[in-house]
């Protein structure tokens, strides 16, 4: 590896030693001199349009220079707060509040604005304007993003996030000088599945969040580091409450999972906490529940769990690695039952094997990987987090990007080498041009989406994706390129819990022809999951559903026990890597919700064979007893050495399919939000958001 070439400058008096390529700016962070800006980030293009990050260069410009775009060079001097530099900033800022307007009262923005602190820290305390201010028509994007185009500055921060980051080039700016406008070309609502990001971006109130509109301040908000559950990547989120509700949610900064993104779903489906909720144990008689306490609600359960043989207990998408090991240990230890599931997917591995159904190449792997096959997998709306993180490496570095599967629009472009599993079974076979292509990489990263293991051909396609892995040396001793990209928060944890039959018990499969048959006697559903419909869980004699909202399977049960949702609980969340990472309760539980692994632990109590733990430390302290692996916590476990799966069978003529029919409500979380309803209605084919049209 070449040395880096570095220069050295001086910067108010203080020397650094920087990168060769670095900018000024770049130099003065090293120092920790602060310089404002509003059109520079660092995850975006250099554009230079604010003018406010100026510095004075002894000997360079006769002007003050743009730190931002300017190239630091060996021996510069530079000042950054000489007289020169805070007269020309004292200028740029009052040409910046030519037109904008005084709505700090009544700004969301306000408490959070770059604008005010900079002009208060950097601007002058009168204007020489007295002419009349412009004012620009505001636009419908769509129902994530209230836009205020008076108060836009014109950095252009949004345009090149949509454009560079999302891969979508919805957002523009028409006209010149004075009549510059920023917006979309045509008046739509946005249709990127990260287009929230542009509110933390824009520096002023042109662009702020719709759903939190006019609800709140910053400074009145209790603010909680946590977990996003709405896919498997496990985005770092900060939710901030007030008065014990949830008031809005935004990303926490970790380059090595999120960078500082997240998706739609995560930050405008809150509202769905509290729609639909069950605040209280509910009890069916004729077609209709009714409330009651939690004891009348487990004196009526206990004689179906003690009583009743053919118990079975299915497991949803949200729920926690406590909760589930909690849900594994009631089932097989105090219920004695093997009928336990929780790939409702009918995800065909199981845990013998953790790399096995892993992210293995790591979310920030792919920024040193050299090829990317995709095989049965639209990261776009499984994983937006790791298609943008895709994307940009396909922007800065032409990182190539072959698919095996449906053709559809992954903002950046592939080559699509086959359609069906069969031609992957010929690639493998064959020594074919792309074959041969695919062999020169170094470090490729195979990725197959979750989903597509669940088919009835899982073992046999697994088995062909391992062959090629091997082929092209995904799978050597210092890269393990072959990777499971789950969709579901729950996928891993599951599997790490082993919550699915060890024995000759039913699986989710077995389970579905037992209800038709009538042969179940009670079934417990443990929340819920958009693979299994509730008209396909009726047949059992008696069912208990265990979850936090309405509709959907609570309404064939015959007993409902309500449990919190993630912003309600501390609890341990593990991503597609296999990442174990830990999110605070926000906020308290709502009314009679309890939290999940309690109410297992109550239940098990109460039929006389308790649970061998009493609070969260003790059930945290026994699931790293038996799973060594999460003692990490933030970190990913050491690779293991790779062991062969015994793949089976023969792939199916059936072509690779699009397993996301609807981005924006795919949980129950999801489902209940209005919000995200909205979003729903406003795609362009809420069936499939992102099939490529024709």
């Amino acid at each position: 590896m070449s040395e880096v070439k570095t220069i050295t400058l001086t910067i108010d008096g203080k020397q650094t030693t920087v990168p060769l390529g670095s900018s000024i700016m770049d130099a003065a962070k090293s120092l920790d001199i602060e310089i404002p800006h509003f059109c520079f980030h660092k995850r975006l293009s250099v554009a230079g349009n604010c003018r406010m990050c100026l510095v004075q260069v002894e000997g360079g410009p006769p002007k003050p220079t743009a730190s931002c775009c300017f190239p630091a060079g060996d021996g510069m001097v530079v000042h950054t707060q000489s007289d020169m530099v805070k007269e020309a900033r004292k200028g740029v800022m009052e040409f910046l509040l030519i037109n904008h307007p005084l709505d700090c009262p009544i700004c969301d923005q306000a408490g959070e604005c770059d604008l005010q602190d900079i002009s208060v820290s950097y601007g002058s305390d009168q204007s020489h304007y007295n002419e009349l201010k412009r004012a620009v028509e505001d636009k419908d994007i769509g129902p994530k993003i209230k836009t205020v185009m008076t108060r836009c500055i014109h950095c252009t921060r949004c345009i090149r996030f949509a454009t560079e980051v999302a891969g979508v080039q919805e957002m523009g700016a028409t006209f010149r000088g004075e009549n510059m406008s920023v917006g979309t070309y045509v008046e739509s609502a946005l249709q990127s599945e990260l287009a929230g990001n542009m509110i933390d971006l824009c520096p002023v109130g042109a662009l702020t969040s719709k759903p939190y509109a006019f609800t709140g301040r910053n400074w009145e908000l209790i603010k909680t580091p946590s977990v996003d559950i709405m896919d498997a990547v496990g985005s770092n989120i900060e939710i901030h409450s007030r008065a014990g509700k949830v008031m809005r949610v935004i990303p926490r900064e970790n380059d090595i999972v999120n960078e500082e993104w997240i998706s739609d779903t995560a930050r405008f489906s809150y509202d769905g906490l509290y729609e639909n909720r069950i605040t209280s144990p509910l009890i069916k008689k004729g077609k209709k529940f009714t409330t009651v306490g939690w004891k009348k609600a487990v004196e009526t359960v206990l004689p179906k769990l003690k009583g009743n043989k053919n118990i079975v207990g299915l497991a949803g998408d949200l729920h926690s690695v406590e909760d589930l090991f909690a849900f594994n240990a009631f089932m097989k230890q105090t219920l004695e039952s093997d009928n336990i599931d929780a790939r409702m997917n009918g995800f065909a591995l199981d845990g013998s094997f953790r790399p096995s159904y892993l992210f293995n190449s790591s979310i920030e792997g792919i920024d040193s990987a050299d090829a990317v096959i995709l095989i049965g997998s639209n990261p776009r709306l499984e994983a937006p987090i790791i298609n943008a993180r895709i994307r940009k490496n396909v922007v800065k570095r032409n990182l190539p990007v072959y698919m095996l599967g449906s053709e559809v629009d992954l903002s950046y472009a592939y080559k699509l080498i086959g359609t069906k599993p069969e031609d992957l079974v010929a690639l493998n076979e064959s020594n074919s041009a792309i074959f041969k292509e695919l062999k020169k990489f170094e470090k490729p990263m195979l990725v197959i989406g979750a989903d597509t293991l669940g088919r009835k051909d899982a073992l046999a396609i697994y088995k062909e994706v391992e062959k090629l892995a091997d082929s092209i040396g995904a799978l050597s001793s210092n890269w393990t390129g072959l990777n499971v990209l789950h969709n579901k928060p729950t996928a891993v944890a599951a599997l790490d819990m082993n919550v699915y039959p060890e024995g000759k018990g039913m699986d989710v499969s077995k389970t579905l022809k037992a209800l038709e048959k009538g042969d179940v006697d009670t079934l417990i559903l443990y929340g819920e999951s958009e693979y299994v419909n509730a008209e396909q869980l009726k047949g059992a004699k008696f069912t208990i559903y265990i979850g936090s909202h309405k509709g959907g399977y609570a309404d064939i049960a015959d007993v409902v026990l309500p449990v919190t949702p993630y912003t309600e609980k501390d609890a341990w969340w593990v991503n597609t890597e296999g990442r174990l990472q830990e999110a605070k309760a926000a906020v308290a539980p709502l009314m009679n919700a309890k939290e999940d692994w309690k109410v297992f632990r109550h239940l098990s109590g109460e039929m006389d064979k308790p649970l061998s733990f009493n609070s969260l430390d003790e059930l945290r302290t026994q699931i790293v007893e038996k799973h060594p692996e999460y003692k990490y916590l933030g970190t990913l476990a050491p690779a293991q050495k790779w062991v062969s799966i015994a793949g089976k069978g023969k792939v199916l003529k059936k072509s690779f399919e699009e397993t996301v029919n609807d981005f924006y409500k795919s949980n129950e979380i999801l489902r209940a939000s209005k919000v995200m309803t909205e979003c729903s209605k406003s795609t362009v084919n809420k069936n499939n958001a992102m099939r490529k049209a024709g």
